[in-house]
């Protein structure tokens, strides 16, 4: 199978999921990349079990309203006390433990907090990003513009090359420095060791909050993982 076609096999798999555990009537969390949007034109399908859906990305909003899937401001859900049982979004690296690396599409910082709401996490990806150790694929750290060099230099005494990503700005109006060559034993102690660098806004571990499930599309079916 090319990894396009394991990408729609655990699109399927993951509507499959919604639709057997997202009460009629709930809120959707949506996230960023090639894997979500193969979920996201699979979803089409079930829009009228939703009430609409919060979008991580602006690329989100427009790919889910193109489906005719009403987005919903997030601070609209918690003020108006909706529920958001399930976030559905992929992975750059994750492991057996269900922590992870995102970021490659410079959402990490809405993915995060979209997370964060979310009741489950329900992570999507094929199994070439299923790791033993995360931080083969770069770190990316969303970064205040004015203090991107402070931030490299910080960065760089962690043990990591920062490299500012080229051409990207975020939705939010900042920069990404992805760091290369971080061999990351404690997902956990560096996320929040990054976290606490002045001038960044957060990073692309997801070990705090990780997966709660691993739909996995492998040649032979897609695997579910639980997180123990």
């Amino acid at each position: 199978m090319t990894q396009d076609e394991l990408k729609q096999s655990v699109a399927g798999a993951a509507c499959a999921y919604v639709a057997a555990h997202l009460p009629q009537g709930s809120v959707l969390g949506v996230g960023t990349g090639s894997t979500a949007n193969f979920f996201i034109d699979a979803l089409a399908a079930l829009k009228d079990r939703l009430v609409g859906a919060v979008a991580s990305s602006e690329a989100t909003k427009v790919r889910l309203e193109k489906h005719g899937i009403r987005v919903m401001e997030l601070n609209d859900v918690v003020s108006q006390g909706l529920a958001m049982p399930i976030y559905v979004d992929g992975a750059d690296e994750i492991t057996r433990d269900l922590a992870m690396i995102k970021g490659g599409g410079a959402a990490l910082t809405r993915e995060k907090i979209v997370a964060a709401v979310a009741g489950e996490f329900v992570c999507v990806c094929d199994e070439s990003k299923l790791v033993e150790r995360l931080g083969k694929f770069p770190l990316p750290v969303e970064v205040i513009p004015m203090a991107s060099a402070q931030v490299m230099q910080a960065l760089a005494k962690l043990g990591g090359e920062p490299k500012l990503r080229a051409n990207c700005m975020t939705d939010n109006g900042n920069v990404i420095v992805d760091v290369h060559g971080l061999a990351i034993a404690d997902p956990v102690q560096l996320e929040e060791t990054i976290n606490h660098v002045t001038g960044v806004v957060t990073n692309g571990l997801f070990a705090r909050r990780g997966a709660d499930v691993l739909l996995l599309a492998t040649p032979s079916g897609v695997r579910e993982l639980r997180r123990a």
